[in-house]
């Protein structure tokens, strides 16, 4: 679940929200920005809790410090984040490296017969939320550091099940600091999170032009009639 994400948002706006600057140099190489179609293994922009007056370009896909070669595990996109702190993939990352992935919606799909029909999920009263995650740096043979993250996932709020069983772990704006903080229990912040669904969120259908990665352009997040359902979200 939630393997695409859209930042339709500008530099400026990006560093406004967080009190934190994206250096230029760090945009070498880096996908389009604004992003509105962010997937796994692109260099996507977070915070950590080691530079968080620093916006970073992370690779979407952890891979963490201790495998010895890259192509042995897959990307890691995501974690639940009941069982997170119990896999050896994640516990030190859960533990000490933690971080903010912005985003302003993220795409899930309906499976309607053969057909998947993608939907975009955004917050209406914010230009930009986050969603917990976790990173971690990987050295290869020649000793270049890959910087990587993941992100949390959680049940989904009952009023979200019609797109998926899961949702990611969205932070509250008051709570993004707590996470980033070393000295929070990231045990107890999740545990007292609040359920997020409709009415602070809010579901629409979009163009599957979304499927392909190599669209990327505003239109993507642009409702049409969701004729299939026969109604609007």
């Amino acid at each position: 679940m939630c393997g695409r994400a859209s930042l339709g948002v500008t530099k400026e706006e990006l560093e406004s929200r967080f009190g934190a600057i994206l250096h230029w140099e760090d945009l070498e190489n880096f996908h389009p920005f604004p992003n509105f179609n962010m997937a796994p293994s692109q260099r996507l922009p977070v915070i950590t809790d080691a530079d968080p007056y620093r916006i970073q370009l992370f690779r979407w896909g952890l891979t963490p410090s201790w495998v010895k070669e890259e192509k042995t595990i897959p990307f890691l996109i995501n974690a639940r984040s009941e069982t997170v702190a119990e896999r050896p993939a994640f516990q030190q990352s859960f533990l000490r490296r933690r971080c903010l992935w912005p985003v302003d919606g993220y795409y899930e799909w309906i499976k309607v017969g053969k057909d998947r029909l993608p939907y975009h999920v955004f917050m209406p009263s914010t230009s930009i939320f986050t969603v917990a995650g976790l990173w971690d740096v990987w050295k290869n043979e020649a000793a270049e550091e890959i910087h990587s993250f993941t992100i949390l996932t959680r049940s989904a709020d009952p009023t979200m099940e019609f797109l998926h069983s899961r949702m990611p772990v969205i932070l509250p704006q008051n709570l993004e600091n707590d996470w980033l903080n070393s000295e929070t229990d990231p045990h107890e912040l999740l545990n007292e999170l609040p359920s997020i669904g409709l009415g602070t969120l809010k579901v629409y259908r979009v163009s599957g032009k979304v499927n392909q990665v190599k669209n990327n352009s505003s239109d993507l997040i642009q409702e049409i009639p969701d004729v299939k359902q026969g109604t609007l979200f």
